[in-house]
């Protein structure tokens, strides 16, 4: 099923398979995004209401528009997941019990490839990288402010990048020259930081993919948000309500193992993968996105 410009929801078969046969009641689409698998899950159940949750507000006015068939089946509200709790708690957005959560902790094609958005290296832009644009800290302003060692901890712990300290005292070397503003300009800085040449192509995955990463998520507040929505999944779910997460890389996919497995210890989840679920050598033929997507789904049971 392909989305609006471009964008195709990752896992399309197995999210729908988990969804429904769920009974009636909400589920909430925790980065709704475009729209894709609301709209999926809204034609697999016609039991269920769907409500999107979504920071970056013209991707919400686009799903809006592309789900006015559902009616009042779907409602969506301009807020970050990991403030589900107080959403639910407002009262007027999902008037009924939870039955589902969905998050798909990846980003949108159409933000990756806005150049003003500064996600990607492939087109020169702004160093921002703001998924919402009320938030006042830009990439531009980590990587040209945090000490050092800050810098290195943060491309390390957010993203796993063994090459870090090279990479951070790199950049503090040239910012004393020169304020770092683009994303290409951080792109050519990283590569020779690593000893890589900036202009080659003979790797698959460019050096500064683990960076840019790290970057996002630290101004985002990626980590900090996925750990809020797990603590919260077991109070809002109902019971026999199931919550879907899809990862991207190992930091996010550890953190929902580590608290699915946790909540099974405690009796509150029953986990329904034992092992992620990944795309089939067919999807990722048509969707190269969804290579490193891994889902995981549990269900409440106390």
């Amino acid at each position: 099923m392909s989305d609006l410009l471009g964008h195709v929801p990752v896992l399309s078969d197995e999210v729908a398979r988990f969804f429904q046969d769920l009974p009636a009641g909400w589920v909430v689409d925790c980065t709704l995004g475009l729209g894709g698998h609301s709209s999926l899950l809204l034609r697999a159940n016609p039991r269920i209401q769907v409500l999107g949750l979504d920071v970056d507000e013209s991707n919400l006015a686009t799903a809006n528009g592309r789900l006015a068939e559902f009616g009042d089946r779907f409602r969506s509200v301009q807020s970050n997941f990991g403030d589900l709790a107080a959403v639910l708690a407002d009262g007027g957005s999902a008037t009924g019990p939870v039955v589902g959560i969905m998050a798909d902790l990846g980003v949108s094609s159409n933000q990756i490839s806005d150049p003003l958005r500064g996600l990607s290296f492939d087109v020169d832009g702004p160093l921002d990288m703001r998924l919402d644009r009320r938030q006042k800290t830009t990439a531009a302003d980590l990587v040209n402010t945090l000490g050092e060692g800050e810098l290195s901890d943060l491309i390390y712990l957010q993203a796993q990048e063994r090459h870090s300290r090279r990479i951070a005292k790199r950049i503090c070397q040239v910012r004393r020259q020169i304020r770092l503003n683009s994303t290409v300009q951080l792109a050519r800085l990283v590569a020779t930081a690593m000893g890589e040449d900036p202009d080659s192509h003979r790797s698959r995955i460019h050096p500064a993919t683990r960076t840019f990463m790290a970057l996002r998520m630290a101004v985002n507040g990626e980590t900090q948000a996925l750990g809020r929505l797990l603590e919260a999944a077991p109070r809002c779910l109902s019971i026999g309500g199931r919550i879907a997460v899809i990862s991207f890389h190992s930091v996010e996919d550890r953190a929902v193992k580590e608290n699915f497995k946790a909540m099974s210890a405690a009796g509150t989840f029953e986990v329904l993968t034992k092992k992620p679920l990944t795309a089939t050598e067919e999807e990722q033929a048509v969707n190269p996105r969804s290579r490193s997507a891994k889902l995981r789904v549990a269900r409440r049971v106390a």
